[in-house]
């Protein structure tokens, strides 16, 4: 085989231009996507059938159609543990925020507002702080809110992917469900919540007998 025939390994030169683009590209999408997961506009979970959407956002689940919550347990970002399990009996908004997320900051002080005004009637807030590079941002921003309720440390997400796939949206944070008093997911909503919506979330499920 002549030197000519052979294949001669790419210049330097031409390699960088490539490799440049492609950080390029792997950069805009990773970008795209942390863009995408921080949103008040809510976004489709996908692949349920049981959900029906209202008029106001929120989607909701007739109870003998409901999928049971996931096993969601670990530390909190106060630095204790939680388990969810031990809140059976009780009725669960969980929601899903992050300090780096404008609308979870919106409706921060909604949330610490019904948890205090419904917590004496059987209802137990629980947050999953999320995609958090370090828990003093997460412990800065329970104090920044006065938020007195626990939450679990979910750094690297995989709390969230314990969830049935449609019954949460990984991209839409915050969201917000609110879990029966049998452990089933009765409604949800896929993005920021005001405080007459969060309300609207909870009483039907609290209604109930």
């Amino acid at each position: 085989m002549s030197a000519a025939s052979r294949a001669l390994p790419p210049s330097p030169a031409r390699v960088r231009p490539r490799r440049a683009a492609l950080i390029t590209a792997v950069g805009g999408a990773v970008a795209a996507l942390l863009l995408s997961a921080c949103t008040s506009g809510g976004a489709s979970g996908g692949g349920d059938t049981n959900f029906v959407m209202g008029k106001d956002g929120v989607s909701t689940v007739e109870p003998g159609k409901r999928d049971a919550a996931p096993d969601l347990s670990g530390k909190t970002v106060a630095g204790g543990q939680l388990d969810l399990k031990n809140y059976r009996g009780k009725i669960v908004v969980l929601n899903v925020w992050g300090s780096w997320c404008s609308p979870c900051r919106a409706e921060a002080p909604n949330f610490e507002k019904v948890y205090t005004d419904l917590k004496g009637q059987g209802v137990q807030f629980v947050g999953i702080n999320t995609l958090d590079t370090s828990n003093k941002n997460a412990l800065a921003f329970e104090k920044q809110q006065g938020i007195t309720y626990p939450s679990l440390s979910d750094p690297k997400g995989k709390l969230l992917l314990r969830f049935k796939k449609g019954t949460l949206s990984l991209q839409a944070i915050p969201s917000t469900l609110v879990i029966d008093r049998k452990g089933k997911i009765a409604a949800r909503s896929l993005a920021a919540l005001s405080e007459e919506k969060l309300r609207s979330m909870i009483s039907p499920v609290l209604a109930e007998k």
